[in-house]
């Protein structure tokens, strides 16, 4: 029988969608129809000219209309904003095609009660399904422990940590999230606010319901390191005195006590006070109950002995390897469970 195909659409070619992008067009299962491109310089280009493979003949555009009117199973969508714009979710669903964003809205979220509800219409309406995933929130915050959860007999607790060196691994918005920036300054004003733990509660949720207990409160904590002497970056230079390593911590807790912790720690180079984690980039999962466990996430070992850090292209993957159960999907939200992750319930105990 003839392997089953699904025509498929590259919105935006940052480091997540050029993952995706290169999966698509490599993939078998997959058949690359288009690609949005928002760089003028990459209008016109062959999308395998942007991935370096070899021609596909599909040409990238930035005619968000032209995308809209393509016949497609599904999009990648992957704007590079921080917010992405539900409208635009709503009108791709709308159109006939099946979305799956790393970009967000991450929902099913009671934060997102309004957006989960346009969402839920405009698939409705197109007969369509939308499917939010990534790495962090995503599955090393919610599948990966709920995975992990069933060697353990009792979990008190679930801490996920997400620890990025960001000297090793340079990314554009260091100066953004406030790397170089007056301590106490960024302090009373981090450039993460207090609700952003809310775009990560969805998988908060999904760890609670997996356990089969319900979330209380979630409270959050923010600290900065201070640079020893001046870091050059590949953006740039952090002066010493000024920010050189952030942590952001998020708890949810369950019956007075902490159930769930994410913890990012993003650090640049080891010349901070303090200097909370060493080692390589990685995501580590710690469950606090009997038996205890840890398990790390990171790259592969390269040449020179160091783990790369493949947070942002594995959330584009993340997305390319569900097309075809949310094409094939009933019509609405799809969620990690309906895609199959067990619910290891009653491991709770207080």
């Amino acid at each position: 029988m003839a392997q089953k195909t699904y025509k498929v659409i590259q919105w935006a070619t940052g480091v997540v969608g050029s993952a995706a992008l290169k999966y698509f067009i490599e993939n078998p299962v997959t058949e690359l129809v288009g690609v949005l491109v928002t760089n003028p310089d990459k209008v016109g280009k062959d999308a395998g000219d942007i991935v370096g493979l070899p021609k596909t003949g599909v040409l990238c555009t930035d005619s968000e209309e032209a995308i809209l009117a393509m016949e497609a199973d599904a999009v990648l969508f992957a704007p590079s904003m921080m917010t992405p714009p539900v409208d635009m979710v709503c009108r791709l669903l709308e159109s006939g095609k099946n979305v799956i964003s790393p970009a967000g809205p991450h929902v099913p979220n009671k934060w997102f009660a309004e957006k989960q509800v346009r969402i839920e219409a405009a698939c409705e309406k197109g007969g369509t399904s939308f499917h939010s995933c990534g790495i962090h929130p995503g599955f090393a915050s919610d599948i990966l422990p709920l995975t992990l959860a069933r060697l353990m007999s009792r979990i008190d607790c679930v801490e996920v940590t997400e620890i990025i060196d960001k000297k090793r691994n340079p990314m554009i918005y260091t100066e953004i999230m406030g790397f170089g920036a007056d301590c106490d300054e960024l302090l009373a004003n981090p450039r993460r606010g207090p609700d952003t733990y809310q775009h990560f509660y969805s998988s908060m949720q999904m760890i609670a319901e997996g356990l089969g207990v319900e979330i209380e409160k979630v409270t959050t904590r923010f600290e900065v390191s201070k640079a020893t002497a001046d870091i050059v970056h590949d953006h740039g230079v952090v002066k010493q005195g000024t920010c050189g390593g952030q942590h952001y911590e998020w708890t949810a807790w369950v019956q007075g006590k902490p159930l769930i912790v994410y913890h990012f720690y993003w650090q640049l180079g080891t010349d901070l006070d303090p200097l909370w984690e060493q080692g390589e980039a990685k995501y580590r999962v710690r469950i606090h109950g009997d038996p205890p466990l840890e398990c790390h996430l990171m790259g592969q070992e390269e040449a020179d002995g160091r783990q790369p850090f493949y947070g942002i292209p594995w959330t584009g993957l993340l997305g390319c390897t569900v097309v075809p159960d949310v094409c094939d999907a009933e019509p609405g939200i799809v969620t990690h469970f309906d895609l199959g992750v067990v619910k290891p319930q009653g491991l709770v105990r207080r």
